[in-house]
């Protein structure tokens, strides 16, 4: 087989979150967006190098010469990967200092520091210090051969003091969290309170004022900085008798793991030094910024129009325009069965309303008709609807089965909290599958109609069981009653709960065990299907492609000429548009006020098209080391949807981007005259189409003709 040219996949996540930034440079977003875009870039940043760089780091370590097809030696891809995000860093910063804040203050929001504050704010903040700050402040003395424990994403603050006697000492102190980061300042006499906002850093405060922490001291310098660790370590899947025990032990030695990077805000080459020798890091590891550090926790300014009621008016204009999730009426009185064994129904998040799928929970766990449900969870929330239905299904009696993932990175702590509940109230709870992630999205209930008949009743979605996510993340779902489906999903609960054998499905694609097969053949035949006078047809919406035999497979077909799209939000390691290899690829990238995260694939199978929907990137580590599910939607009328949806996607030329043979990526310009277009205001917009046509009177949705009147 060829050997075809691949990106970097950590080069290609890089253009990815510069792709970010770009959207905090428009400035068609308002400021506190513009804001939010700043810090989705900092806190994309922290997952990055708790993962990849961490992975990247202990390759450096057990002596690795390559870590990608191009034979990239991974000290060199640490170069460059140091040198590509200092760029995006200074970018990042220039945003915020020289468009952003100036911006906010213009309108009333001002962030101030230490060398803006009036003697009146001095004052105030170092009152508000020595009664809030002061005493949840700990010292920490930080000697070359004592160094303290600095946790993981944590801002601390240092210092260099000097005794009476000359001596230089160096002292940390953690930011405390549960104060908030921006501290009001009042506002001076004739300051409008709806229209004025002043605020002060809390490290700010902490620096100005450490004296007061070490008295008898003069404080010589100060920075602030935040230590980011490995987070790629796993559990030790052999122990399956205490796999709760193991996991909890992951999660405590992630706070003091291996140290990969280090951000600074300040200029004190002594205290870098010394937090460098500690910390075992050099300058490739050093990150400094001109300005606040850590932006993800400017989210807080952002979002803080609650409390600040006074002046929600004023600052609304800073925002979006919320789009309110639209609930889709359904038959009046008609029970969430009713309306599944009426037709099988598509929900497309955010634009509809989650609701949809908690109601599908809670008439589960509340019909006495119902005696299963089966289900798998990867990401949940603290006060997850979803987990409390199966736990009042689990009490009343019902037979309820939950796949956990405990191993879903970052909501590990608060999976085995809801496994541990799930069992107290009855449930069977399965933690996963050894050495795979079940990264699968279904819910299966088991009900009896009224004749006394078993029926079930089914979910798939390519997003997580996530009420919060639900908001801001783009996703499908398909509810429906075909057997095929819910007997392909039933065997699949058996498979990864007992010890059933792993059975080949018709409908389902399933991970790691024949989804890319399935994947590969579908693009295959695409292959041969095509002609010069019917050209066979790939469309693809997905969060990411690297995997190196779904990228063979895309550019054989492309030689076969194949028409082949890719609308990739993030990593993308096939390169368009290579004469004689890839003309006939074309991959773009939407971006905007929700996170894309539907995989919606369409072939175009000579004419009888097919669509299918999956949890699954193209990655390797979906295709191979997860379980995912592909399944395909049947009924033509929400395959009409589907082709809809993708079609917008690929019209956007507002917030779309084109990745070029080189590897960079450029805004879609607006041909001259075109109407200006934004998928995801477009998608709001059938939405609520749809919500009018089903709730407008019969009368109103008849088409009338119109004839010109004769003169």
């Amino acid at each position: 087989m060829a050997d075809y040219p691949l990106s970097n996949r950590d080069l290609s996540w890089l253009e990815f979150n510069a792709r970010v930034l770009r959207e905090a440079q428009n400035p068609a977003w308002p400021l506190l967006e513009r804001l939010k875009f700043l810090g989705i870039v900092s806190s994309n940043f922290d997952e990055f190098f708790m993962v990849r760089v961490a992975s990247l780091k202990a390759s450096i370590r057990r002596g690795e010469r390559s870590v990608d097809s191009q034979g990239t030696s991974p000290r060199k891809l640490l170069e460059e990967i140091s040198n590509r995000t200092r760029e995006i860093h200074a970018a990042q910063y220039a945003c915020l200092i020289e468009e952003v804040l100036p911006g906010l203050s213009s309108e009333g929001i001002e962030i101030g520091n230490p060398r803006t504050w009036t003697p009146a704010e001095r004052r105030y903040l170092e009152n508000y210090f020595s009664e809030y700050v002061l005493p949840l402040l700990t010292p920490m003395r930080m000697e070359s051969d004592s160094f303290p424990a600095m946790g993981n994403l944590l801002l601390h603050c240092a210092f260099e003091l000097v005794t009476e006697e000359g001596e230089v000492l160096h002292a940390a102190v953690r930011v405390p969290r549960n104060l908030g980061r921006f501290v009001p300042l009042p506002l001076l006499d004739g300051e409008d309170p709806a229209k004025k906002a002043k605020y002060a850093l809390v490290e700010d405060l902490i620096a100005s004022f450490a004296e007061k922490l070490f008295p008898g001291h003069r404080m010589r310098t100060s920075i602030v900085f935040k230590v980011t660790r490995d987070a790629d370590s796993g559990v030790d899947e052999d122990r399956e008798e205490d796999f709760l025990a193991a996991m909890e032990e992951v999660l405590a030695g992630r706070q003091n793991s291996t140290p990969v990077r280090l951000s600074i805000s300040g200029r004190a080459p002594g205290l870098v030094a010394l937090l460098q020798a500690g910390l075992g890091l050099g300058e490739i590891d050093t990150y400094r910024v001109k300005g606040p550090i850590d932006l993800a926790g400017f989210y807080e300014l952002a979002s803080m129009e609650d409390q600040q009621r006074d002046r929600r008016e004023a600052w609304t204009r800073l925002r979006d325009k919320p789009w309110k999730p639209i609930v889709l009426p359904g038959p009046e009185g008609a029970t969430v069965w009713d309306e599944i064994d009426r037709q099988d129904r598509l929900l497309h998040l955010p634009y509809e309303s989650f609701d949809a799928v908690t109601r599908f929970l809670d008439e589960a766990a509340d019909d006495p008709r119902v005696l299963a449900i089966k289900m798998t969870l990867y990401r949940t929330t603290g006060e997850s609807p979803i987990v409390k239905a199966l736990i009042r299904a689990a009490r009343k009696g019902k037979q309820v089965a939950v796949v956990v993932e405990l191993k879903a990175r970052f909501d590990e702590e608060r999976n085995i909290s809801w496994a541990s509940t799930l069992e107290q109230a009855g449930a069977i709870v399965t933690y996963g599958v050894a050495r795979l992630k079940v990264h699968a999205k279904a819910a299966l209930v088991i009900r009896r109609s009224q004749d006394g008949s078993i029926r079930k009743y089914l979910h798939l979605s390519t997003g997580n069981y996530n009420e919060r996510t639900a908001m801001v993340y783009s996703d499908l779902s398909l509810f429906t009653t075909n057997e095929d489906l819910c007997r392909e999903v039933s065997a699949l609960f058996n498979m990864l709960t007992g010890y059933s054998t792993i059975q080949p499905f018709v409908h389902l694609g399933v991970a790691p065990f024949d989804l890319k097969k399935r994947l590969v053949s579908l693009i295959e035949r695409e292959a041969l299907r095509s002609t010069p006078e019917a050209p066979g047809s790939i469309t693809a919406k997905l969060n990411a492609l690297s995997d190196s035999d779904i990228a063979t497979a895309l550019y054989e077909a492309a030689k076969a000429g194949v028409r082949i799209r890719l609308n990739v939000r993030g990593v993308c390691t096939l390169i368009p548009g290579i004469p004689g290899l890839s003309e006939t690829i074309e991959v773009r990238s939407v971006l905007g006020r929700y996170l894309e995260h539907a995989r919606i694939l369409r072939f175009g199978s000579g004419g009888s098209e097919e669509i299918f929907l999956s949890s699954a990137d193209w990655l390797p580590r979906n295709l191979e080391r997860r379980v995912e599910l592909m399944f395909p939607v049947l009924d033509e009328r929400l395959k009409k949807a589907c082709d809809a949806i993708l079609d917008w996607y690929f019209a956007d030329n507002s917030h779309a981007y084109r990745l070029l043979p080189d590897g960079s990526w450029e805004p879609v310009a607006r041909e001259p005259g075109a109407k200006r277009v934004y998928a995801q205001e477009e998608l709001y917009k059938r939405v609520k189409r749809l919500a009018e046509i089903a709730e407008a009177p019969a009368e109103q949705l008849t088409v009338r003709r119109r004839f010109k009147t004769r003169g």
